[in-house]
């Protein structure tokens, strides 16, 4: 009489899984595939623009193949990009992040070059 009591239960179990719109499985889900990381050279001097017209250099440091590296802006940087320290590859996109490592843009590999936004929202160019 158990047997019957927890078969039932864990039938009742699966079927209210099949309402929430998810399959049970056994095996759990499959990791869903990393975003590839672009293969372009980051080494080197990039030009941050925006829309109103600001730009600046930047001197973007790190290994040939690297996934992460050093930025040097140069002077007269737009918004907090005066502050950019580091880059890295996270989820394919590029993350420009300040000294303190806190993102300040996400950019998406776009015509040779990346095109994003700041975490204000602020639509923002590189390229070489």
């Amino acid at each position: 009489m158990r047997t019957y009591r927890i078969a039932g239960a864990a039938l009742a179990l699966l079927m209210l899984a099949g309402c929430a719109g998810e399959q049970p499985s056994l095996f759990g889900k499959p990791a869903p595939a990393a975003p590839p990381i672009p293969k372009i050279a980051m080494a080197g001097r990039w030009t941050l623009a925006t829309p109103a017209g600001k730009s600046c250099g930047m001197r973007f440091g790190g290994a040939s193949g690297a996934q992460e590296g050093t930025i040097a802006p140069e002077g007269g940087c737009p918004g907090n990009f005066f502050t950019s320290r580091h880059w890295t590859f996270e989820n394919g996109d590029l993350v420009i992040k300040d000294h303190n490592s806190e993102p300040l843009a996400n950019l998406a590999l776009a015509n040779g070059g990346f095109q994003g936004t700041t975490v204000t929202g602020t639509p923002v160019t590189l390229s070489r």
